[in-house]
């Protein structure tokens, strides 16, 4: 059972980060930087997006560990000198993907919420309903924090002003060193509002 459990949710974990991975592809793409379409990276084959380590080695790990899979798929390339708007196109490009994630957990909230409206009554389809916004709101949460190469570094670099460009040196240089701080040490803190998220989104409080 823990089997099906953990295979299942890596399939989640899966689609979910090529859902986030393509955000950043279209995105970018509408945006002006044709990167992503040209590389061949705006598709749903999920060959073209799995990492050996992030998509599968982690997850695993994760699971033993903590009980919960996480992980990444490939990110997508753009450039971001080809976006049209230079001050806020990366920004954009970056919280798009933890936008993707958000909108597929409320998705699912929602169907939570007005299951008896639409008929549903399985037990399994709502835990499993549960597992995808338990871990699309993980992936939202995680990569908005503002540590490179996460996501929330692009948002932050593009609205801190110049003069404090000194942080955003500071962060790149230690980057390697601030995540698996982040990992080891912070996450814990960063649990309670992915519950919390999850509360919210589906009613079910803890």
């Amino acid at each position: 059972m823990q089997g099906i459990e953990l295979i299942f949710s890596i399939a989640v974990l899966i689609f979910s980060v090529i859902v986030h991975e393509l955000a950043h592809g279209y995105t970018a793409d509408y945006l002006g930087d044709p990167t992503a379409r040209l590389a061949g990276r705006l598709t749903w084959n999920p060959l073209s997006h799995l990492d050996a380590v992030g998509s599968l080695l982690v997850p695993l790990f994760s699971y033993t560990l903590g009980g919960f899979v996480f992980g990444w798929a490939k990110p997508v390339p753009y450039n971001p000198y080809n976006l049209r708007n230079q001050k806020w196109g990366t920004a954009l490009v970056a919280v798009s993907g933890a936008a993707a994630n958000l909108l597929i957990a409320l998705f699912f909230s929602l169907v939570i919420r007005y299951k008896e409206a639409l008929s549903i009554s399985s037990p399994s389809f709502i835990e499993i309903a549960g597992v995808v916004i338990f871990l699309n709101i993980l992936l939202a949460v995680f990569n908005l924090i503002p540590i490179p190469p996460l996501d929330g570094s692009k948002v932050l670099f593009s609205i801190l002003p110049h003069r404090f460009g000194f942080i955003q040196e500071f962060l790149e240089k230690y980057s390697l060193v601030l995540i698996i701080f982040l990992i080891f040490f912070l996450w814990r803190f960063f649990i309670p509002l992915v519950y919390f998220l999850y509360s919210l989104f589906t009613g079910a409080w803890f």
